[in-house]
Parts: structure tokens; sequence; C-alpha cells
């Protein structure tokens, strides 16, 4: 997410629903590694990328699907070997991905998650991926010594809290999976962690993320 937070941030500013598709596992040579993001704005505009091309177009439908009903979605991606060599590997894989709905009312907390990685202060934003619908799409976000939201339960918020800032003090993202109330080496309900741990000091900026409008969407392909 933080090389398409400026988009992201801009259009919750401007109050305007993103639909936001998030890299949460791969197997083999997938194209891109698992925290690559992908935003479709309701105006059509695609940010970001989440397989170098081989499944966007399936991608871009998602999170256009999650912009209108506000439904989150995981789907899994098989990106075959002709595709994956088209993009620079020597062999096909397999993507995970969750698509959700962002804007004010999903994740108030968006304004404070950027302030804090724009200053190098760490932070974690937890969001259940898989569980009770009722549960799916729920936000936690963590700093040390302090947390926002709920995963929708305090035993799943007290274990995700102290596992989540296990990874973020390794600055690594990662995902979690409990059992209903959360339970430790449970199963059913499976978190994803975005870590933001501060760039070390030799880092560069961020890379500059392609702009497109999707063809056959009724609007033009653009590329800026």
């Amino acid at each position: 997410m933080r090389d398409v937070l400026d988009d992201l941030l801009r259009w919750w500013q401007e109050g305007q629903p993103v639909g936001m598709a998030t890299v949460v596992a791969t197997w083999k040579s997938a194209p891109r590694p698992p925290g690559a993001t992908m935003l479709v704005g309701a105006d059509g505009t695609a940010v970001g990328s989440v397989s170098g091309g081989c499944v966007e177009g399936a991608v871009y439908e998602l999170a256009t699907e999650a912009i209108a009903d506000g439904v989150p979605r995981l789907q899994r991606y098989g990106v075959s070997d002709d595709d994956a060599f088209s993009v620079g590997l020597t062999c096909g894989g397999t993507i995970e991905l969750f698509v959700e709905r962002v804007d004010r009312e999903t994740f108030p907390w968006l304004a404070g998650v950027a302030e804090s990685i724009d200053k190098g202060e760490p932070v974690a934003v937890l969001t259940c991926i898989e569980g009770p619908p009722e549960r799916l799409g729920r936000h936690l976000v963590i700093r040390p010594g302090e947390r926002e939201g709920t995963l929708g339960s305090a035993r799943l918020d007290d274990a995700a809290t102290d596992d989540g800032r296990g990874l973020l003090a390794a600055g690594r993202a990662g995902v979690l999976h409990y059992g209903p109330d959360g339970q430790r080496r449970g199963s059913g309900l499976s978190v994803l962690v975005r870590a933001y741990a501060p760039r070390p000091a030799w880092s560069s900026s961020a890379p500059s993320t392609s702009r497109r409008r999707w063809p056959g969407s009724a609007r033009s392909s653009a590329t800026a």
C-alpha cells in the first residue's frame, strides 16, 4: 500500500470510494510479491499493479464490483507460463488477493496511518480476510502502545495485536491464522498484516506507479 498511498489518500480525502486489491500470498514465480497493491478509483483510473499485467483485467473488475457493493473478496488466480514469460519471469505461479472497498466509513483511520508512514513511525494495518461474513474487511490499526478499530472480538484483537506487533518489529508483512474467537493455532479466521516500519536510511523513495484507465470500461485507455 505504501507505493499507492498518495492516490489512496487523495481519493479518501475527496470522499470517493476506492477498490483496493492486495496480494496476500504467492506460490512459485508469481509476478508481484505479497503486499503489492492495485487501486481502482470511482472514475475508473487504476493505479499500481498486483500481477505485472497477467490478471490485472480480472482484478480491475473485482475492484469495481467492490466499489459498487462493498463486499470484500478473497480471490486466487493462476498465472500461466506464457503470461509470466511476457513480464520477465521464467515460469508461472499463483497469487491470492484480497479485494475491498476503502472509503471514510470503512477505513476512517487512513489519514492517521498515512501520517505515521510519512513520519517514519511504525504502524501496521491488520485486516480480516477470511472468516464469517460479518468480520470480513474489519480493520485493526496498531502502533507501539496503542491500537484503533476492531477485528470483531476482544480476544481476537488482543491476539492479533501481540502477533502483529511482532511482525511490525521485524519489519515484515504476513497472514495470521486463528480460531473462531482468536485462538492461536486455530483455523477459520485469517488476518492480513501490512506492516510499515521506518525505511532504512539508504532506501530510496517509493517507486512511481502507473496510472491507467482500463480498455473496454467505457473509458479510454491511458497511461501517465
